[in-house]
Order: C-alpha cells, then structure tokens, then sequence
C-alpha cells in the first residue's frame, strides 16, 4: 500500500520505568501517521486516508502486532485514538492518553494504555517522512 505524501514514522519506545530503569528499545511502536503542520495528529487527513494509518507493535518476547491507528469518539475531550490490532475483537484496542493533544517530536513523551489496562509511557525518538 502506498503512503500519502506528508505522513510520517513515528518511533516510540518505552521510557524509564520501575521494570526498565533505563528504558527499552526493544519495547514500542512505529507509527504511520498524518501531522499537521504543529506536529500533531491530522484527524482530517485520517478520515481520509484511514487505511493508510498503521500501527506496529515490537514487545521484546512476544510476538510483533500489525494494526491501525484509529480514532473514536469518545474519551477525554470527546475523542480518543487507539491502536486497534483486530477490527472484531474490542477488547484487543490500546488507547493512548490525549495522543492528539500531544507534539510528535524526538524527545517528546506520550503514554499508551495496554489491552491489559496498564499504562506505559514512551518517548518519541524518531519522527521520520514516508516514503
């Protein structure tokens, strides 16, 4: 599948935590994803250009995760993105925390809800064009 002009590669990985003191490249997500000219997520560019919004997850031990970038109603500000690895299975969706609130730039920290409810918080290490 070819990309629109003007997305990106988002690289996350895991900060610092109790478990990972020094965080972990091996735990975190590569995101393709519009911006908008601020570096935020483009929900109109989305709506356009759905399929094109994916989602990879790498979690050291387990098995890498192929999904979307969604964004729902609902949540915090009437509206929330997830990443959504089975369009039949609700249960499977992670959803971050005010994603659309957030910059997108190296050095930056968002925190994503895993499908077992815990809450992680990655840093953004790369912001890359596609394509």
């Amino acid at each position: 599948m070819s990309v629109p002009a003007g997305f990106k590669r988002i690289t996350l990985q895991l900060a610092r935590s109790r478990e990972f003191p020094q965080g972990s490249a091996r735990h975190g997500y590569e995101i393709i994803a519009p911006l908008d000219a601020d570096n935020r997520l483009d929900v109109e560019t989305w709506r356009k250009h759905r399929e094109a919004c994916r989602v990879r997850r790498f979690w050291a031990g387990e098995r890498t995760e192929l999904g979307h970038l969604v964004h729902r109603a609902g949540g915090r500000g009437g509206s929330t993105w997830v990443f959504d690895y089975d369009a039949a299975a609700e249960d499977d969706d992670e959803a971050g925390f005010r994603l659309g609130d957030h910059v997108w730039v190296p050095g930056e920290y968002v925190s994503i809800r895993d499908d077992d409810g815990e809450m992680h918080t990655f840093r953004v290490v790369t912001v890359e064009d596609v394509g």
